[in-house]
């Protein structure tokens, strides 16, 4: 096994790409996202339509921007928790 630090300097750390969800509800949930996603392009004209996928396109967008600061964010609180840890008492991630 490589190590993780070797990993993270050349960039090979792509934990999206290893990610399964386990909630029971995802996978019905992505399925009626679908459906209605089919519904809706049924009774849409084709340009109307065309501007709704620009809207998923831009939702998924946004969403990954703001999965992306939870992660660094939860890294960082990962890193002061192990300061801690070895460090004794740090100043306040809050602050």
């Amino acid at each position: 096994m490589k190590s993780i630090l070797d990993e993270l300097y050349r960039a090979n750390l792509k934990p999206e790409e290893r990610m399964v969800p386990t909630d029971p509800d995802y996978r019905p949930l992505n399925r009626k996202i679908s459906e209605l996603k089919e519904e809706v392009k049924k009774r849409l004209s084709e340009s109307d339509f065309e501007v709704l996928e620009q809207i998923f396109d831009l939702t998924g967008e946004s969403h990954s921007m703001l999965t992306n600061t939870a992660f660094v964010q939860g890294f960082r609180m990962g890193a002061l928790v192990m300061v801690e840890v070895f460090c004794g008492e740090v100043k306040s991630f809050k602050e």
